[in-house]
């Protein structure tokens, strides 16, 4: 693995740019893509009632930013995105694989509430002393919490 970019520039990078989703600051999220970024989100099944609002696969920046924009544009204030259990998985030359959970909430009745969770994979890589996204995979989720071991005979049975 890769020790170019250490977690803590991970963790800082990543939630910087989560705080400048949430307070819509495009500029600065721009600033966080690579020219040719791969941005993909989609439920965990596939099957999600609201799944074409949240599937984009989309390719390069003006995409990417036109997409979030239109979305962040239709979505509440305040709403808060956070990072959790953030991790380095890889390398592939350059680019720092990094993976973590996701949790956003939003407030109603002045009580803040979770609206949304999910695994984010993310390839990150240093140009001129900046760090930038390559890519981006959000798998939301949308299905059911069942017990892990009535999941895993599910899958047993699937063949």
């Amino acid at each position: 693995m890769s020790d170019d970019i250490t977690l803590p520039e991970l963790q800082e990078f990543i939630a910087g740019f989560w705080y400048h989703y949430d307070e819509a600051h495009y500029d600065e999220l721009a600033a966080r893509f690579a020219d040719d970024i791969r941005y993909v989100s989609r439920s965990d099944s596939g099957a999600s009632p609201f799944e074409e609002l949240m599937s984009p696969e989309l390719h390069g920046r003006d995409a990417v930013m036109e997409w979030l924009r239109a979305h962040r544009e239709q979505s509440p204030y305040p709403l808060r995105h956070h990072t959790t259990n953030l991790h380095r998985i890889g390398s592939d030359g350059d680019v720092t694989r990094a993976r973590f959970y996701l949790l956003v909430n939003q407030v109603a009745n002045y009580v803040p509430f979770a609206v949304s969770s999910g695994v984010v994979e993310v390839g990150v890589r240093r140009i001129q002393g900046s760090l930038e996204f390559t890519d981006m995979d959000a798998v939301l989720d949308t299905t059911n919490s069942v017990l892990l071991s009535e999941r895993q005979a599910g899958a047993n049975t699937e063949t």
